[in-house]
């Protein structure tokens, strides 16, 4: 995991990194994002949404968007405040329609393991955006009164 930026002012903490597909890695990433939410009060059910968006996106970049190339690397950005998390997570392919994606709730996909990734993370954040063409992935997840 190469950092190439992390900080924290009194209500924000930022974090760039460039991860290679490695499960030690993420989830120390996951853990380290889990405790920034906890440190502004977010609570374990808006940990849990946000590490399952940040799992399943950055897999997905790893698997669909490098094809599983292990010399590719995927890029991870965050910004954390008092109010939301903004997580961008970028992989090296040529990118995708999202829209393309069969819908896997669908009778004749429900066989399909693909595109679960994507209704879990558009299910747990409060805004998810393919930026073109398709190989960035930006999330957000609002606080809410209960969270």
């Amino acid at each position: 995991m190469n950092s190439t930026e992390s900080g924290r002012s009194s209500d924000s903490f930022v974090r760039k990194v460039e991860l290679s597909f490695d499960r030690a890695q993420i989830e120390g990433l996951q853990t380290e994002v889990a405790r920034e939410l906890s440190a502004r009060s977010f609570d374990d059910g808006a940990a849990f949404a946000v590490r399952l968006a940040i799992e399943e996106a950055i897999v997905n970049g790893f698997r669909h968007g490098n094809a599983g190339d292990p010399t590719k690397t995927v890029q991870f950005e965050c910004e954390i405040n008092q109010d939301m998390i903004r997580v961008d997570v970028v992989d090296q392919g040529p990118g995708f329609n999202p829209e393309g994606v069969p819908d896997p709730t669908d009778e004749a996909n429900l066989e399909v393991p693909s595109g679960r990734g994507i209704m879990l993370m558009r299910a747990y954040m409060t805004e998810v955006d393919y930026l073109p063409p398709g190989n960035r992935v930006r999330m957000v997840y609002e606080r809410t009164a209960s969270s």
